[in-house]
């Protein structure tokens, strides 16, 4: 298992904290109690939690053109019809993934492509989950066009634990399916916004996984 770029300075700062409370204790404590032992219990669950959070576990891809990818690992959530003004400019089927904190929070192209639509917008930390969040949280939105010619977007919503969204797309880049497209740190969601014509292959309440769950197909 790997561990993800965007969380080795976390998990040093957080093992750094555990080691230096640790000799402070040990200097100025001569007889540990219950509650030092619970103490340190507790900072080492936590630093494992936070190693969890930002694992990379080994998979194997779901490598098909023929069809979108799950983008992220969590939860289907919504599935509905609705307007989208910026980018793609017509309706089209939303797709919402919830990620808990147990998910791998990496996020992945569900294609291949041409990245024409990056925007980072500002926003509020609604809890993920909350329909409304997908418009009024903190999100980036990547827009891109498939080689017959559809348009889809990838939006990552942040969450109320969620307090930076990573995300790599650059504008006229090529990209390929299953390719790391960005990182949310802890809790959030990734909606998809798809051409009303795409049959879906998820229901609600599906739970997926970035590189190797189908979504829907392409046509």
């Amino acid at each position: 298992m790997k561990i993800h770029r965007e969380g080795r300075k976390i998990i040093l700062i957080t093992l750094g904290v555990t080691a230096v409370v640790y000799l402070a204790i040990i200097l100025t404590t001569h007889h540990w109690t219950f509650f030092h032992y619970l103490f340190m219990a507790a900072l080492l669950i936590f630093d494992g939690m936070v190693v969890f959070f930002f694992r990379i576990p080994p998979r194997i891809f779901t490598e098909n053109t023929s069809e979108l990818i799950s983008p992220a690992d969590g939860t289907i959530v919504t599935i509905e019809q609705v307007y989208v003004k910026d980018y793609l400019q017509s309706d089209c089927i939303q797709v919402s993934i919830f990620m808990d904190g147990t998910d791998v929070h990496v996020n992945r192209y569900p294609c291949d492509g041409t990245v024409e639509y990056v925007r980072f917008k500002r926003g509020n930390y609604f809890v993920a989950s909350y329909p409304k969040s997908s418009d009024l949280n903190e999100r980036t939105e990547v827009g891109i066009r498939l080689a017959n010619g559809k348009k889809i977007m990838v939006r990552q919503v942040a969450g109320v634990m969620a307090r930076r969204i990573v995300c790599y797309a650059k504008e006229g880049e090529q990209v390929k399916q299953n390719q790391e497209m960005g990182f949310i740190k802890f809790g959030s969601r990734v909606d998809l916004f798809l051409p009303l014509d795409f049959p879906i292959s998820v229901q609600l309440q599906d739970h997926v996984k970035n590189a190797i769950s189908p979504i829907a197909e392409i046509v």
